[in-house]
């Protein structure tokens, strides 16, 4: 049984009448993200966000969030990234920066409680994310339709967590042939994609120019944003996008595909990278 999971004891309703039975509810506790610079006399710990997830690949959420939230730029100027459970209520894990780095102090201002269904709630202003980012290259990255039609299932066998649980989001990134390269699972889709770019980000895998990002919902701005900060340039989901995330999309030149089921799907921007 994972760590990521809690067992419990329900009365399940049926035709037939009721019985108690054993399952399972996707486990969702909050972390608390620190950011420590400076050393000795000088050192300064900051609290940036705490936000509710699914527990598990914390540090790389950590530096997923602290990256796409443009206060940090490179794995370079990271020196440590360390759980602890200093408070009773909430566990947390801190990143500490190399001596010298230092960061933008207004980007730590936007401090904010973050639910796990709505990432960007708090946030000072949409322009100030869109001002982040930059416009996705990769005009050479092409993708036949039919990877992207067989997608869905892909997703769906790896999604361990969920299969015990149908509570869960994922996010993961194919290569251009519809091959895994990475999967995380999180109550919170924005925490799911969180974790898959602070993963890429700790390996100095950024950008990443030549991958799909397959969503297991809808697509938020938040999501496109994220992606676009690792100039991720095709997004697809099996749910529906928002007004705002294909504005953003087509700012951004990101290719976005939406209702990716069987063997359509919808393209919303940026339609050159698929080809029939």
């Amino acid at each position: 049984m994972t760590h990521a999971v809690k067992p419990i004891t329900l009365t399940k309703v049926s035709p037939t009448g009721t019985a108690l039975v054993n399952d399972v509810l996707a486990l969702e506790e909050p972390l608390a993200i620190r950011l420590v610079s400076g050393r000795g006399s000088d050192q300064v710990e900051q609290d940036v966000s705490v936000t509710m997830r699914t527990p598990g690949n914390d540090a790389a959420l950590a530096a997923g969030f602290l990256f796409t939230e443009g206060i940090i730029e490179s794995p370079d100027q990271v020196e440590e990234i360390r759980g602890d459970d200093r408070h009773q209520h909430d566990q947390g894990v801190t990143v500490f920066l190399k001596p010298g780095v230092s960061v933008d102090s207004k980007r730590l201002q936007r401090n904010f409680y973050t639910t796990s269904s709505c990432g960007v709630c708090g946030k000072s202003s949409v322009d100030a994310i869109r001002m982040a980012c930059k416009p996705v290259k990769a005009e050479d990255f092409k993708i036949q339709a039919s990877v992207i039609q067989s997608l869905p299932q892909h997703l769906r066998v790896q999604q361990n967590i969920f299969e015990q649980t149908g509570g869960l989001h994922a996010a993961a990134l194919f290569d251009g042939a519809g091959n895994l390269i990475v999967l995380q699972e999180d109550v919170g889709r924005h925490n799911a994609l969180d974790k898959v770019i602070g993963e890429k980000f700790l390996r100095n895998e950024i950008p990443i120019s030549n991958q799909i990002l397959m969503l297991s919902g809808r697509i938020s701005f938040e999501l496109v944003q994220k992606a676009a900060m690792a100039y991720i340039p095709v997004i697809a989901a099996i749910g529906a996008p928002s007004s705002l995330a294909v504005a953003l999309a087509t700012e951004m030149n990101i290719t976005l595909l939406g209702f990716v089921r069987g063997e359509q799907f919808n393209m919303y921007t940026h339609g050159k990278r698929i080809y029939i």
